[in-house]
This record gives C-alpha cells, sequence and structure tokens, in this order.
C-alpha cells in the first residue's frame, strides 16, 4: 500500500493490508487487485478457439449450437470470472444486456476450466 495515504482514513497500512488478506480469493477478483486480466478480444479468440467457431460467428448473432455455447461461455468467463461489466460484453458480443444475463444465469462453471486464461 501507499505509505502517503491519509492516516486518519485508514489509519497505517497494516489495517489496509490486514483487511485485504481477510478477502476470500473471489472478491480479490473483483477488485482486481491482481493488477491485470485478459483482453475482452483476446478472451474471444479462446473462446471461439475451443469451440470451434469464428470471431464473426461468435459476434454475428447466429444461433447454431456451438455459437450459443461459445457465446455463454464467453459472457460466464466475462462477467463472472474476470469483472468485466454484462454491457461490455454484450457490447462486444453485438447482444443485448439482457441476453448475457440469461446466458450467464444458465451457464456453467465448467467453461472456464476448459479454457487457459494466462494473459
Amino acid at each position: 500500500m501507499r505509505a502517503g495515504a491519509d492516516q486518519r482514513i485508514l489509519a497505517d497500512g497494516n489495517f489496509v493490508k490486514q483487511v485485504i488478506s481477510g478477502l476470500d480469493d473471489l472478491v480479490k477478483k473483483n477488485l482486481r487487485l491482481s493488477g491485470q486480466r485478459i483482453d475482452i478480444k483476446a478472451l474471444a479468440e479462446k473462446v471461439s478457439a475451443r469451440f470451434k467457431v469464428s470471431i464473426g460467428e461468435l459476434r454475428s448473432g447466429g444461433r447454431r449450437r456451438a455459437v450459443v455455447k461459445a457465446r455463454r461461455a464467453m459472457s460466464w468467463i466475462g462477467v463472472r470470472e474476470l469483472g468485466y461489466s454484462g454491457a461490455d460484453v454484450a457490447r462486444y458480443l453485438g447482444v443485448t444486456n439482457s441476453c448475457v444475463t440469461q446466458m450467464i444465469s444458465t451457464g456453467k462453471k465448467q467453461a472456464r476450466d476448459d479454457i487457459n486464461l494466462e494473459l
């Protein structure tokens, strides 16, 4: 933590470190304390390669089963795992916000395990 922070609010740096260490992994991901996350375009490339669909198909609105599964996986990973907003994912995929919300609610966490998200 930065030593120049206002000590009247956060006391010393040890307090902040103690609070952060008490957070579980999911909260740390959501707060983006790791510093970096994969770019949404790189995520799309990894998802399209995994599901054997093109980026164009992923963003076209097609209803082929493989494309829908790829979109669902991208929505789940983008929002739940990487912390993108549903609107960001929807904008990239060319679908509505409610479509992304529905895909996330019917999606599965196993999609994350199938795709290597290393930066």
